[in-house]
């Protein structure tokens, strides 16, 4: 089992630097590094201050020089965002400047309100199509001389410049959730990503079945890894799960919001959901979110995480967002370091 970090730059406080939110995912990302974490991932997101990355090979850029050891995660790029020529040769850049450190995540994208924005009225169902036209792409890109003509993309004999330094080229990574997109992200040379949300370890049970179905399904291709990605919260005494368990709650009304696409942003800023609202929702009571999350105790996350490793599961990803203040998130971070992670490998 490896271990990563999920994180992006979460603002809530208008009144807080933006310059200080990126200091804190620095140091976040140096602590990890220094504990033995085998990636640091940061996602695309744009004009929300919610969960502030238009753009993570810039992060990736900068954390490059300032790092040795740790992968630098695209967690994840959204394709149909971007022109694969671009794409290809600014990925091969960071690749170069991390020495080979690069990982590549990639995905269709989720909320409406940023395709309105980023897109000629393409909706989110609709960002399959640019996904699975762009991997190949890529990867042709990042081989040799490559022309296309497709339904999103054309374009005339190009390759990406610089070259990768990984060979072939940097390790791609898909979100899967159903059959279907297992297969293909092993058809593809893909590892894969599963993202439950607030569901519980049935739906890793569930996914790490239909990705065991991929691998026998395409017996000539090589084991992909897979990576389980879930909000953390590890505490010391019993009762202070509540504090994880609100914040996350907190967290997803801003998600929903987001997701409702009913608000005209202000500064960045919408309204998260009522009370009221998420109460209506299935699954947000505090003690739903405690069995379904990764809340626990350093003993009770351990167990959780010996349960993922036994299904297969090869990277456990700490998902740091919770909209708690940075001193919150690197106590919870330094417990799992300290009295999680010994327990594995």
């Amino acid at each position: 089992m490896k271990f990563s970090l999920f994180v992006h730059m979460e603002r809530s406080d208008p009144t807080k630097p933006h310059k200080e939110l990126f200091d804190e995912l620095v140091e976040l990302t140096l602590m990890v590094e220094e504990a033995g974490f085998e990636t640091v991932w940061i996602g695309e997101h744009h004009m929300m201050e919610f969960t502030i990355c238009p753009n993570p090979l810039n992060f990736m850029a900068y954390l490059a020089p300032i790092t040795k050891t740790i992968r630098l995660g695209l967690g994840t790029i959204v394709a149909p965002f971007w022109n694969p020529v671009r794409l290809a040769s600014e990925a091969s850049l960071v690749d170069m400047m991390s020495n080979g450190r690069l990982d590549f995540g990639i995905a269709r994208g989720a909320y409406q309100s940023e395709f309105d924005r980023m897109t000629d009225k393409m909706t989110a169902k609709e960002g399959g199509g640019p996904l699975r036209e762009m991997i190949p792409a890529l990867q042709k890109l990042w081989t040799g001389d490559y022309a296309h003509d497709g339904e999103h993309y054309s374009f005339p004999t190009s390759t990406a410049i610089p070259r990768v330094t990984q060979k072939p080229f940097p390790p791609m990574w898909v979100a899967a959730r159903e059959q279907e997109s297992h297969d293909y992200a092993v058809e593809s040379d893909c590892n894969v990503m599963i993202t439950p949300l607030i569901a519980g370890d049935a739906s890793i049970e569930l996914a790490c079945e239909r990705f065991k179905q991929a691998c026998i399904n395409h017996p000539d291709k090589p084991k992909p890894q897979l990576l389980a990605l879930r909000h953390t919260w590890v505490h010391e005494e019993d009762e202070d799960w509540h504090k994880g368990a609100q914040a996350l709650r907190n967290w997803y009304a801003y998600f929903y919001a987001w997701f409702k696409n009913d608000q005209v942003p202000v500064d960045g800023f919408i309204n998260p959901l009522t009370d009221t609202q998420m109460d209506e929702l299935p699954g947000f009571g505090l003690d739903d979110l405690h069995k379904n999350l990764l809340i626990g105790t350093p003993s009770e996350v351990t167990k959780r995480i010996k349960h993922y490793e036994s299904l297969g599961v090869t990277q456990f990803s700490f998902w740091t967002d919770n909209g708690l203040p940075h001193s919150e998130k690197k106590k919870s971070l330094k417990l799992f370091i300290d009295k999680v992670m010994p327990n594995f490998n």
